[in-house]
């Protein structure tokens, strides 16, 4: 991966971009994402979720009648953030891009075991007919290839570095 630019209006003078391991980390381990739509209104919605990063994209699951995926219809443009609660630590990561619909059965295979592995068997999905399925029913699963990613280093010197991605 391509070397992050620092943004010096919102980093310490003596800052280097944060690393791109450092970023992927944090995607890799995060428990817990904060995923932002669109309702067709304009307003923004925003809903904690568990997700995978996986090959450099992020996955997320939702139910066709949730709202989320109410707005995904009408504006698929989302950012899923996530890092830490402390104001003087960790990392913070904003991926923003487009969610598109996955529904290629070995890829679901593939990811269903990704969320077994990363989340344990409370998490385990049965996949059929393009979808996740446990026993509230199904769920569908949304790929976000980020257009752009965001890190906001907040212990030694703060920084803020952005990658372009796609």
């Amino acid at each position: 991966m391509a070397t992050g630019t620092l943004d010096p209006r919102f980093s310490d003078p003596t800052a280097q971009p944060s690393a791109w391991e450092e970023v992927e980390a944090v995607l890799l381990a995060a428990g817990t994402f904060w995923l932002t739509t669109v309702r067709a209104d304009g307003r923004p919605h925003v809903t904690p979720l568990i997700a995978v990063w996986y090959d450099e994209l992020l996955y997320f699951t939702t139910g066709d009648t949730e709202q989320k995926a109410r707005n995904l219809v009408a504006n698929p443009q989302v950012a899923l953030t996530t890092g830490s609660n402390s104001l003087h630590e960790g990392l913070d990561v904003v991926a923003e891009g487009p969610a598109v619909r996955v529904t290629e059965p070995a890829l679901l295979e593939l990811l269903a075991g990704a969320w077994v592995a990363k989340y344990g068997e409370e998490w385990r999905f049965e996949v059929r007919d393009g979808s996740f399925w446990h026993a509230g029913g199904a769920a569908g699963v949304y790929e976000v290839a980020p257009a752009k990613l965001l890190a906001f280093r907040k212990e030694g010197t703060y920084a803020q570095t952005a990658w372009r991605l796609r």
